[in-house]
């Protein structure tokens, strides 16, 4: 019986572990879709190609850090503070990908060159 208990507390516990690991598409649709469905405030319009082709061509190193600081309305993480960067590069791709880009998982790499030019952006 103790043997089954050590097997299934870390099992419980596994959930929540993971709840801060979102997918793009979770977090597209728990917090982009608001202004990105529609575009409002002038939002690039989810699976749009018009909307993002310029976008895609600029490429990751411009759209993740913009994300992760903010942009014209757009306020850092998208007004989550509590994203991890790794969900929202997540949810930019899903996004531009969307709109005609071919982006894969973000690196541990591109995450921390993200991370430092986003801090290195004006507020």
């Amino acid at each position: 019986m103790h043997t089954l208990i050590v097997a299934i507390v870390p099992l419980l516990f596994a959930g929540e572990l993971l709840a801060g690991d979102k997918s793009g598409e979770q977090v597209y649709q728990s917090v982009c879709v608001e202004c990105h469905g529609k575009g409002l405030h002038g939002a690039p319009v989810f699976g749009s190609r018009k909307h993002w082709s310029k976008l895609v061509r600029e490429g990751l190193d411009d759209l993740v850090p913009a994300a992760l600081h903010g942009v014209r309305k757009m306020p850092a993480k998208g007004g989550k503070p509590e994203l991890e960067d790794r969900e929202v590069a997540r949810a930019v791709i899903y996004m531009a990908n969307a709109g005609g880009g071919k982006f894969v998982e973000p690196s541990v790499e591109d995450l921390a060159r993200w991370r430092s030019t986003a801090d290195r952006m004006k507020k």
